[in-house]
């Protein structure tokens, strides 16, 4: 397979983007496509260019795995399968997940909250609410702005001193 013809599901990794449409959930003990919770978590993101690279990465293991699979291989658009092609148990991603962060000596947090660790640095960096908000597919900015990000003390500090230093400016006019 070329690099050029690798569009898996909704991952193109050469135009560095991903469509979110559905989502994978358990219903009545059988994994299904079913459609995202709002209209606001369907979308074309832009992939970092780290994220690309890592699914450049996850691209050739999933061929050797179908390699090594065989005959046993499903042919999937899932990017992240078991060594037969199927779809990952949410349960299993999730112990991998542990397992990978556990080895990467990182703190242990639960997969979902990624998106907190990926909201409160944009909000630490002054990327604009909204834009935070269409990152993390949220429906409403409220959502983003009181659960997703937390602004470190610092960044606190830094926000009351250019405060003080407005107001001490609008005093002397």
């Amino acid at each position: 397979m070329r690099r050029a013809e690798y569009v898996v599901a909704n991952v193109d990794l050469d135009a560095g983007e991903i469509t979110v449409a559905l989502r994978l959930q358990r219903i009545n003990r059988q994994l299904v496509h079913d459609q995202t919770r709002t209209e606001a978590s369907s979308a074309t993101l832009p992939l970092p260019e780290i994220c690309v690279t890592a699914l450049r990465l996850r691209q050739e293991a999933q061929e050797i795995a179908k390699r090594a699979a065989g005959e046993l291989w499903t042919d999937s658009d899932f990017v992240f399968t078991t060594r037969y092609g199927t779809p990952i148990e949410s349960r299993n991603f999730n112990r991998a997940f542990a397992a990978r962060s556990a080895a990467a000596t990182v703190r242990k947090i639960r997969l979902h909250d990624t998106r907190h660790t990926c909201g409160s640095p944009l909000a630490a960096l002054d990327v604009h609410p909204r834009t935070a908000m269409q990152i993390l597919r949220h429906s409403k900015i409220a959502v983003t702005m009181e659960v997703y990000t937390y602004i470190p003390s610092e960044a606190t500090r830094r926000a009351l001193k250019k405060l003080r230093k407005h107001l001490g400016a609008q005093g002397q006019t």
